[in-house]
């Protein structure tokens, strides 16, 4: 209960108590929430105070298990997209930004697929031969001609989807 020391005012039939034994967990799930964009959006009409978001509560205890895993990079290639160019550094993340932003909208706009997404991304990324960006001047030349290669690159792919 160190936790609830600061919690001034609150209503003893509101508080209740969960044992997580694994201590990495615990902040964790002290963040948790009923998964509803009702709640996150009553946080930000009511800032900086809190409105009641009419959202039922998450019950940890009816849940009774959480499980965790590494994510499947095949199921999940934009999360693979975006850890090559973390790792290759240089001009990659500019790239996969603007690259991303023009698939994105796309995708929207009902242009290409779902999955034609990280396509056209990988896409960019395998074409572009950019060179490490030096100032903030180079890094929006390649942004736009990132964005110009993502553009010309969506009509061959909207045309596989």
């Amino acid at each position: 209960m160190k936790g609830a020391r600061g919690l001034k005012g609150a209503a003893r039939d509101r508080l209740f108590t969960l044992y997580e034994w694994r201590e990495e967990l615990r902040s964790l799930l002290a963040q948790l929430g009923s998964p509803d964009m009702r709640t996150p959006i009553a946080y930000a009409l009511g800032w900086p105070k809190r409105i009641a978001a009419p959202v039922k509560r998450l019950d940890l205890a009816e849940i009774a298990q959480l499980n965790f895993f590494a994510p499947d990079a095949e199921r999940f290639p934009a999360l693979r997209l975006a850890r090559e160019a973390l790792k290759a550094g240089g001009a990659a993340p500019a790239i996969l930004n603007a690259a991303n932003e023009i698939a994105v909208e796309a995708f929207l706009a009902g242009r290409i697929g779902y999955l034609e997404i990280a396509a056209l991304v990988e896409d960019c990324l395998e074409q572009s031969r950019e060179d490490t960006p030096e100032s903030i001047e180079e890094v929006i030349a390649l942004d736009g001609r990132t964005r110009e290669m993502a553009r010309a690159s969506l009509p061959k792919l909207a045309a596989s989807s």
